[in-house]
């Protein structure tokens, strides 16, 4: 099958969007298939990710005003002469958003068959950023998974939300986790002695420091006894973060086998952010054995079973988020439990196994055109 993913964010990016669509192209080639990438450029000096398994096109970009680190494609050619130069069967769309739109329209002129993967809460986003504008985000959703053959939800609040407001076609598709990677064996008690000198438990957010995550939620843990904050991330929220959150160690932007040593050194994990189509970090956090603290809200209803891999708490909720780290604070043997059945939960969801279901909805989606035309 010739692939080309049409994606808003691709590696040396570090987000949901770039990385599950690095692991897209990266199954796709393992099972023999052909896909090309189509991404905006990278921002001047941040070279391309040399590790990309298949060729990458790069469109001319600017950074998105406010929020340099997000990266927004301008009008290229480049896009649909890469569909005909590639002669692709289906045009995967990622998080279709400016540049998927693109893609969108130039599979629709071109006949070829599309398939969107909604990722990105945007009409949560206006809401966060805008006070307002909810129902254009959903009128822009609608036009642009309506035109899709397929749209694919990474979870049942997310396909419960696109059918709720008219988007048609739509399947369920979560993410995988690399549990070779994440792992709890990779915890490193050196590491722990520099985040936390006196010995404290450590609870960590892993994520974009933006508005939208309220990171800010976790002041309250910052006050509890024995508690140690440490914020893995970056964006434009951190110097506030690093006032509202007094105490806290911010570490920056980590990856790969840094980042899974850092999950692994944890011992709560707390999400905050209300607006989570799936919340891979809580994955990633389950494969590294840690009970986790989230809202009980989007992609964390799927993935956190209340009171069996971690406790779910109202969202926007600071007095619940404190509450729940305070209770697994004091229960070590609750953390365990937790960790232990949070890893157990997530050893069978690898990205192969979500890989291949990913060419099965492919796979239907051309055998629909194929009889659409025969008919």
């Amino acid at each position: 099958m010739r692939v080309v993913i049409v994606t808003e964010s691709f590696p040396p990016d570090v987000n949901g969007v770039a990385h599950c669509a690095l692991q897209t192209a990266r199954h796709l080639v393992d099972r023999g298939h052909a896909p090309v990438v189509v991404a905006p450029a990278p921002a001047p000096g941040h070279k391309p990710d040399a590790s990309a398994p298949c060729p990458v096109v790069h469109v001319p970009s600017l950074p998105l005003p406010g929020y340099p680190q997000v990266r927004v494609a301008l009008p290229s050619r480049r896009l649909a002469a890469t569909l005909v130069e590639h002669r692709a069967d289906v045009v995967h769309l990622a998080s279709p958003f400016v540049l998927g739109v693109r893609g969108m329209a130039a599979a629709a002129r071109l006949g070829i068959p599309a398939v969107a993967v909604y990722q990105t809460d945007l009409a949560g986003y206006a809401r966060t950023y805008m006070g307002a504008g909810e129902a254009a985000a959903w009128r822009r959703i609608r036009s642009v998974h309506g035109a899709a053959d397929l749209t694919l939800a990474p979870s049942t609040a997310a396909l419960r939300d696109l059918e709720t407001h008219g988007v048609p076609r739509v399947e369920l598709w979560p993410r995988g986790v690399d549990t070779a990677r994440f792992r709890p064996d990779r915890r490193d008690e050196a590491l722990r002695r520099e985040l936390a000198p006196n010995g404290e438990l450590i609870v960590g957010y892993v994520g974009r420091l933006a508005p939208e995550k309220q990171v800010e939620l976790l002041a309250g843990v910052c006050g509890l006894d024995g508690v140690r904050v440490v914020i893995v991330g970056d964006g434009p929220s951190r110097p506030g973060l690093e006032h509202a959150l007094p105490g806290a160690v911010f570490l920056g932007r980590r990856t790969g086998d840094d980042l899974a040593r850092v999950f692994a050194s944890l011992d709560v994990f707390a999400h905050t952010g209300p607006f989570e189509t799936f919340c891979q970090t809580v994955q990633e956090a389950m494969a590294s054995g840690l009970p986790v603290v989230a809202p009980a809200a989007g992609g964390p209803l799927d993935l956190v079973a209340h009171g069996h891999t971690g406790l779910l708490v109202p969202p926007r909720d600071a007095s619940a988020v404190r509450v729940a780290v305070r209770a697994l604070a004091a229960d070590p043997g609750l953390r365990a439990a937790f960790g232990a059945a949070g890893r157990a939960t997530v050893e069978g969801r690898t990205w192969a196994a979500v890989g291949d279901r990913l060419i099965g909805h492919y796979a239907n989606v051309l055998a629909g055109r194929r009889t659409a035309v025969a008919a």
